[in-house]
Order: structure tokens, then sequence, then C-alpha cells
């Protein structure tokens, strides 16, 4: 039986940390439209990064964090984080392989995905936007992915997050 030390879990849990700074960070009204879906993106990554490590249990308890953070119906982003977690896990090997474009698209989809399981959960309690500006954070999320993902494998490497 062979043990494989694993360290950076302060890493992993700091950049969820952050994450759900950023969405307590108060921004105008035109600018918070466009707010991207960072904690959403950290858990993504570090599922197609570290399977091993960060799963659906991760993006269970960050789904948790993301209800309290924003005051929403406990669960509704805990469920979405859960399923976006699974599938990114089912899908991890042929997305690590992708150009940083078609991870974007990937990105993409599973952040609509996520916005689609809030916006089911909210529309049955009938709290749901009445407008199309609800899908943004998907589209800039998919244009900061490039970017997000080399500033956060360049902080993997330098801690040596394993």
């Amino acid at each position: 039986m062979t043990f494989v030390r694993r360290s950076g879990g302060s890493i992993i849990t700091l950049s969820f940390v952050i994450a759900l700074m950023s969405v307590m960070m108060p921004l105008p009204d035109f600018l918070s439209l466009f707010r991207p879906e960072l904690v959403t993106m950290v858990l993504i990554y570090w599922c197609i990064d570290l399977p091993g490590r960060v799963g659906v249990g991760i993006g269970w308890v960050a789904g948790l964090m993301l209800d309290v953070v924003q005051g929403a119906l406990l669960g509704q982003h805990a469920f979405a984080l859960a399923i976006v977690a699974w599938l990114t896990l089912k899908l991890h090997q042929r997305i690590r392989v992708y150009p940083k474009w078609q991870q974007a698209l990937s990105v993409l989809v599973l952040i609509v995905l996520s916005q689609m399981i809030v916006l089911w959960v909210q529309g049955t309690i009938g709290k749901s936007p009445n407008t199309w500006m609800y899908w943004l954070p998907s589209i800039t999320s998919m244009l900061i992915w490039p970017w997000l993902s080399t500033f956060m494998r360049n902080v993997r490497k330098a801690y040596k997050v394993s």
C-alpha cells in the first residue's frame, strides 16, 4: 500500500474563500450584472486539475457557503454546484486536453447549467428573474476563464499543490 503525501489543502481552501469574498464585494449596479461566477469557476478548475481531492462534496459545501453569503434559499447553489462538480469530474480528462478556447466553451456550458438549476429552483418558489441579463455572468465567466485557469495553474505550481 502506497501513501501519497498531498499538499496544498490550504491553497485550495484559500481559493474558495477568495472567490466567496469576491461575491460579497460591492460593485456598481451596471457592473454587478457582469460579475463572473468565480466560485463555480474555481470549483471547475479544481475538479479538472485535482479530481481526487475536489469533488461533489466540496461543491456542495461551496454551494452552501454561497447560499449563506448571498442570502439565497439554502441549498439551491449547493445542488447546482454539486451537479456541476459531478459533471466536471465525469468529463475532466476530456476538458483538460482541450485548448483554452474550448475549455472556455465547456465552462460556459457548465455555468449555464448551474444557472439553469438555480433558475429552476427560484421558479418553483415564484422568484424567477424577468430579464435576459440573468445570463450575462456566464458570458463573462467564459471570457475570463483562460486567464483564471492560467493564474490558478501558476499558483498550483508555485505552492506545489498536489
